[in-house]
C-alpha cells in the first residue's frame, strides 16, 4: 500500500481511486436493475432493448413495423419506410433538414422516436406534392431560385407549410422569425423569402 501513495499526498491512492470506481460501476448496475424491476412491479410495461412491434400512420398510410425503442421518426421514415426526402444532417435537432409534420405541427424528426410517434398523423415531403403537381410552395421555391444544393431544401418547405397554415398573410419579418428553425449553408435566405411572400400574393410560380 505505501508504494501506492506519493509523500506529502492527501492519503488517496490510485489503488482506492480504482475500488471507488469499481464499486461505482457495481452500484449503478444494481440500480439500474432495480428500476426495472421496479418499474415491472408498478405495471409499467419496459420495452427494448431487442425489436417491438409498433404503427405509423405516414402520408395516410397505416405501417407496421417492428424496431427497436431507440430508434428514432427520422431513421424508421429513411430506412424502413424508404423515405428519403427528409435529409439526415446535423442529427441534433439545430438545422431543419429533417422537419415533417406530426399532427400538423413542425418537428424535427431526429428529436422523435419512431415509439413516440404513434396514434400522431406523420407527413413527409413526400405528401405536399410530386414532379407533376408541386405544391404551390414547391412551386415558389422553383420560380424564386430558393434552393441551390437542395439538401435542407425539404426541410425549409415542410416548415414553410406548417408556418403558412398558421400565418397565410405574413410579412417578411415574420417569415424570417417563422423559419428561424432551419438552417441553410448555401444561404437561399432571400430566395426562401420571395417564394413564400409570392405564395402569400398568390403567384407561387408558374406551377402553383
Amino acid at each position: 500500500m505505501a508504494k501506492d501513495k506519493k509523500a506529502g499526498s492527501s492519503g488517496f491512492s490510485r489503488r482506492d481511486f480504482i475500488r471507488g470506481s469499481a464499486a461505482g460501476a457495481l452500484s449503478t448496475g444494481l440500480l439500474s436493475s432495480n428500476v426495472a424491476e421496479g418499474a415491472q412491479t408498478a405495471g409499467v410495461q419496459v420495452l427494448g432493448p431487442g425489436p417491438v412491434p409498433m404503427t405509423l400512420q405516414v402520408n395516410g398510410k397505416s405501417h407496421r413495423l417492428e424496431l427497436e425503442p431507440r430508434v428514432t421518426l427520422l431513421d424508421a421514415l429513411r430506412n424502413q419506410l424508404d423515405l428519403t426526402g427528409s435529409k439526415k444532417v446535423c442529427d441534433r435537432g439545430t438545422c431543419g433538414a429533417c422537419t415533417v409534420l406530426m399532427d400538423g405541427k413542425p418537428v424535427y424528426a431526429c428529436n422523435v422516436l419512431a415509439i413516440e410517434a404513434q396514434g400522431k398523423k406523420i407527413e413527409t415531403i413526400e405528401f405536399l406534392g410530386t414532379p407533376e403537381k408541386l405544391h404551390p410552395i414547391q412551386a415558389a421555391f422553383i420560380a424564386h431560385d430558393a434552393q441551390q444544393c437542395g439538401f435542407c431544401t425539404p426541410g425549409f418547405v415542410v416548415a414553410s407549410k406548417a408556418f403558412l397554415d398558421r400565418n397565410p398573410h405574413p410579412t417578411r419579418d415574420q417569415i424570417e422569425k417563422g423559419l428561424g428553425g432551419n438552417l441553410c449553408r448555401c444561404g437561399t435566405y432571400v430566395g426562401i423569402r420571395a417564394a413564400l411572400l409570392a405564395v402569400n400574393a398568390g403567384k407561387g410560380g408558374s406551377n402553383a
